[in-house]
This record gives C-alpha cells, structure tokens and sequence, in this order.
C-alpha cells in the first residue's frame, strides 16, 4: 500500500495559481520552499463513502501513485512527493508549462512529416517504456500530450494523466469502459479484456489527426463515435490526406486494427518504415507497399519534402477546447458506456434464455412423457392397493369374527371354570366330610378291637 505524507503540504509549498481542473481534481502550480523549484500540486479529492460516486477511491489514488513511482523516464510526467489531508490526497508533479503539443502545432503555418515523426517519436519512446513494464495508460489523447518547453528549439514531449492507468498482469483479465470516446479502443467499447493493445489504437488515432486536423471517428453524437469505433468505419478523404505519404497512411492502418492481436506493437512502431527511416530511403519503401494512391517517384531525385497544412488542426483544436467540459471528458459517456455495456449484458441474457427456452421445452416434454407413465403407474397402483385394501378389509372382518369368537369361548370357558370351582368347592366339602367320617369310623374300629382283645384275655384266664 502506497504510504502518504500525513503533514500540511502548505508547510512544505508555496500554492500559487490554478493551472487546470478536472472532475474530482484541481491543479496549481507550487514552488518548494526549501529549494524555490516549481512544481504542480494536483489535488485530488478522495470519496468519503465506498457507496458514494463523489470523489475518488482511495484504491484507484494508490494504483495511480504506484504507477508514478514506478516510472521514470524523459517523455513522461515524473512524482516529486505526494501528501494526505482529511479531504485530498495532493500529488506533487513535474512542472510541465509548454502547453498542449496540438496547441503548439496550431500555431505553426505547416508542419512536415518529417517534425510530425520527430514529436511522434518521443510519444512512442515514453509509450515504450510503460509498456515494457506492463503499464497500459489507457487515456493517451491530444490534453494528455504536453510539452515541457515549448520556447525550447526542440521542445521535449511530456505523457501526463495516470489516474486510469493500469498494471497489467499475464492470466488476469481485466475489463472496464474508460477513457475518453473519441480515442477509445474498440475492445474498450465493447467490454472485452484490455491490454497494452488499446494504447496502440490510441495513438493511431492521434496520428491520424495530427496528419490530417480530422478525427477518423468522431460522429454527430458520443453514440455515432462508438458505433463508428466498434465497427472500426474510417477513411484517408483525399480532402485531408492529400499531401500525407502513403508510408504514413500504412503506420495509421496497422495501428487501426480492431482485433487486438493484430494491431501493430510498441516495438513494432519504432521499427515501422515512417517512424524508423526519414529521407531518400523512406521512398524506395514507399514504392514497396501496394496500396491505391502510391505515390511513384524517381528513385534517383531527392523526394519532395512533404508539407501539411495546419489549418484544420488548429480548427480541430479549437473545436476540442470549445466543445469539451472541464475536465476534459465526456460527462455522460460513463453512463452511456454503462448502458452499452447493460445491453450487451441483456442480450446475452437474451440469447440464453431462448436457449433455455428450448431446453425448457425439451425438459418440459419430457417431464410430461414421465408425468403421463408416472400417472398410468400410480392408476395402476391405485387399483393394486384398492384390491389390497378390500382383500384387507375381509380379512380384518374376519378377524374380527375370530375375536367375537374367542371372547364368546372365552366367556363359556370361565363360566365352565366357575362351574368346576363351585364342583370343585362341594367335592371338596364333601372329601372333608369324609374324612372326618372316616377318621371317626377308624377310631370306632380301633376301639372295638381293643375291646375285643380285651375280652379274649378274660376268657384265656377263666379257662
């Protein structure tokens, strides 16, 4: 995480004049009061609330300064320090006071090819060097291409605006609808995965106006400009391009490509013919490239040195600067991106749901062959278990029967059983009668044979 400056930058800077605003920022020039270097303090005001859509994330203002720090090169805007308050979080950059390259352009009466690939050059330098380090500024544009000096004989271009800029890591993608309509890459417009591709595009756009004072796709409304960008509908009109080489022509085409994959690279520019080779040679490869209106000149002369008009861009810029709200932007296009972006997303649903209306319907014939066999299977059952059910009910009137049976057995079988107990009870009676009758009988019988023993005694004893 990007650590932050918690003091006052007002201790450490002097705040001098507003330079420019954008939509969550402010920029002002500021001198160091340690050294008396100027510097521009860009104010950047941070989102209160993860849910609110005022300001900016503090993960979006950290991958911007994690970028700056990162680079460091000649044709880009460099990071002197950076400070946090309640509010801002402040950026303390590189002074860049030439103005706009297109503005200093403007001013020219005609401008060469050769001068045009002199500044195109250090824009693919400073391009070069971010995309060999995976970084994607995905906002190249005419207002974010600055001249340190424009008093300077040979005045040094200066990439500026990171605040959408983005790492790009190999296996993951990475989608969002960004930047700025009219130099947006078709992949941008269409919600596909971004690479360092969409910058290319960019600056094929860029060249195309630099050439000619026109913009290849610029339409009537923000949506015509997309329409036109997706379907990648632009021409060289001999109206502007007239004057324009045909190895320029080629740069412009390579780079306008809409599958991303067959763009020309980076390093792929820097070696193009127009870029690489100015002079004589340039025209023995401009005969080589086989496209309608070569220009075809004696290999042996010099070749005319091409001048272009710079009317129309200095109409373009003017047109640029009028037409666009402060920040540079179009204030709606987030919206409209988003709503393309929801249409896309709704067709897709579209196109799903009508598949699975059909694998609905499938499923639904199919449940109802089941629905049809499982009904016949359960009518069948129904029938099986009513059969079931009388058989049971027989049976348990059966039973039923076989219970009264038993209860009606079962009361004979006790009344027999009182029956025996009261027989039982006077056979009992009666076995002690007896008993008593003959216990009496016995002892009558014993004393009688006493008796009679006795008497035969008595009759020896007389004898």
């Amino acid at each position: 995480m990007s650590g932050f400056r918690q003091q006052n930058v007002d201790d450490f800077y002097e705040m001098g004049e507003e330079l420019g605003s954008g939509q969550f920022a402010i920029v002002r020039k500021c001198r160091e009061r340690s050294t008396g270097v100027e510097y521009a303090a860009k104010f950047i005001k941070k989102r209160r609330l993860s849910s609110s859509r005022r300001g900016v994330s503090r993960e979006e203002i950290e991958r911007e300064v994690d970028i700056l720090r990162e680079i460091q090169h000649p044709n880009i805007i460099t990071l002197h320090d950076v400070f946090e308050n309640r509010t801002d979080v402040v950026l303390i950059l590189e002074l860049v006071s030439g103005g706009e390259l297109f503005d200093f352009l403007a001013q020219k009466e005609s401008l060469s090819e050769e001068e045009a690939t002199m500044f195109l050059k250090q824009i693919l330098d400073g391009v070069h060097y971010l995309h060999h380090k995976n970084i994607a500024h995905f906002d190249l544009k005419p207002e974010n291409i600055m001249l340190l000096d424009h008093s300077s004989p040979s005045p040094r271009i200066k990439l500026i605006d990171f605040g959408i800029a983005h790492k790009i890591e190999a296996g993951n993608e990475f989608k969002n609808i960004f930047g700025t309509p009219e130099f947006v890459a078709p992949e941008i417009v269409n919600y596909e995965p971004l690479g360092l591709e969409a910058d290319m595009w960019s600056i094929g756009v860029i060249t195309y106006i630099l050439l000619s004072g026109a913009s290849p796709f610029l339409g009537d409304t923000k949506q015509e400009t997309l329409t036109n960008i997706s379907g990648v509908n632009y021409d060289f009109d001999e109206e502007y391009f007239s004057n324009t080489s045909e190895l320029a022509k080629d740069f412009i085409r390579r780079l306008l490509v809409k599958d991303p994959k067959k763009r020309m690279t980076i390093d792929q520019s820097l070696e193009h013919s127009w870029i690489k080779v100015r002079g004589p040679s340039a025209l023995h490869t401009t005969k080589a490239i086989k496209r309608r209106n070569v220009r075809h000149e004696d290999s042996g002369k010099r070749p005319e040195r091409r001048r272009l008009k710079t009317t129309r861009l200095k109409e373009y810029t003017i047109k640029s600067h009028s037409s666009m709200p402060p920040n540079n932007t179009y204030v709606n296009f987030e919206r409209f991106s988003h709503v393309l972006e929801e249409l896309g997303a709704a067709e897709d649903a579209l196109r799903e749901l009508q598949k699975s209306q059909a694998t609905s319907r499938e499923d639904l014939c199919a449940l109802r062959s089941i629905y049809e066999e499982k009904e016949s299977w359960y009518h069948e059952e129904q029938e099986g278990v009513g059969r079931q059910l009388v058989g049971l009910r027989q049976e348990l009137q059966r039973r039923e029967g076989q219970r009264r049976q038993v209860q009606e057995d079962l009361r004979g079988a006790m009344l027999s059983a009182n029956a025996l107990k009261r027989r039982f009870g006077k056979l009992e009676n009666r076995y002690e009668a007896l008993q008593v009758q003959f216990t009496a009988e016995m002892s009558f019988v014993e004393d009688l044979l006493k008796t009679v023993e006795r008497g035969g005694d008595g009759l020896r004893g007389v004898c």
